[in-house]
Order: structure tokens, then sequence, then C-alpha cells
């Protein structure tokens, strides 16, 4: 048994522990039933408590929580549609969340696992200065995934390329054709 202030008191018996603990005013709490004999100590046992939850509650707040963000593309994605889901991605890595990017595909589409890949390698050519692939395109049945996470000494380059994004509105050259209905 270990006494309030932490010094060794030897063994006693339960109701013996108990009339001691009773006395001082304070609890009889088993911290090593393991042991042989068991370990007792007399404390406060609210307090005891009160200062487990305060431990539990500062080791989750200094935890670091990793998101994992989620962009799903189709394999015939427009230019379009790639910016704008291009732009949501940096946004994602800026904030320091892990970006999971699906390629979904149906029907005739599964013939042609190509398309998929060549979308996540230019999707991975344009975000190289802000982000690094973790886990490299691999198809799982129907879908192909790739996970992208945020460089970590990159800070102020995160927000500059999302700012960057935002001011991007296609800078690629889309080719257009018109057809001209014959009279």
């Amino acid at each position: 048994m270990i006494g309030v202030d932490g010094e060794q008191l030897g063994i006693y018996s339960v109701d013996s522990a108990l009339d001691m603990a009773d006395d001082s005013g304070y609890d009889l709490v088993e911290i090593a039933p393991q042991a042989d004999p068991p370990v007792c100590k007399i404390m406060d046992y609210g307090k005891f408590k009160y200062e487990l939850t305060q431990k539990a509650k500062l080791a989750k707040k200094n935890q670091q929580k990793i998101e994992i963000k989620e962009m799903k593309f189709r394999p015939k994605v427009d230019i379009g549609d790639y910016n704008t889901k291009k732009r949501h991605i940096l946004r994602f890595l800026a904030a320091g969340a892990k970006v999971k990017v699906t390629i979904m595909f149906r029907g005739r589409e599964m013939a042609y696992p190509e398309l998929g890949r060549n979308i996540l390698v230019r999707l991975e050519k344009d975000l190289e200065d802000v982000a690094v692939v973790e886990n490299m395109p691999k198809l799982e049945g129907r879908n192909m995934h790739m996970l992208i996470a945020p460089l970590k000494d990159t800070g102020k380059k995160n927000d500059s390329a999302s700012q960057n994004a935002d001011a991007d509105t296609g800078t690629e050259e889309v080719i257009t054709e018109e057809i001209v209905e014959s009279e």
C-alpha cells in the first residue's frame, strides 16, 4: 500500500487499508491489480479521475488529425471540369488535407484504363510543386485511385498556388469546331 504522500506503507489487509483510508479522509484505489500482492494507494479518487480526463483531453488536443478528401473524375472529363476539380484539390492541399483522386469507369470505359491513368499522370504533373503522390495510381474494380499529400515545407507556396489556381481560368487552349449547316 502507498500513502497519500507517496510513501510505501507496507502490506496490509483490505479491511485495515480501508480503515486507514477512511481515517485520513481519502479513498483506497487499486492501481496495480495484476501485481502480487495488488498495489493500492490512498488518494482522492475524484481528483484522480479529473486528472486522467485532463490528460486525455490534452493528448487529444495535441493529436494531429489528417483529413482525407476525395475528388472523383471520369475518363472523359472535359478541360473545364478538370480545371475546376484541380482548383478544389489545390484548396484541399492548402488546408493540409490529403486528397484521394478516383477515376470512375463505367461500361466499355473499362477497356481503356490508360485514359484514367493519363488523367492521373497529368494531375500529378500539374500539382508537382505543391503535392507529392503517396500512392501511385492503382486499378481496383471499376475505380482507379491515387493518394496525394501536401508537401511539408511549402506553407506559403500552397497559399500562393491556391490563389493562382483561383485566378486561372483555363490557360490551356481549347480547340472548338464550328459546324455550318448547309441550306
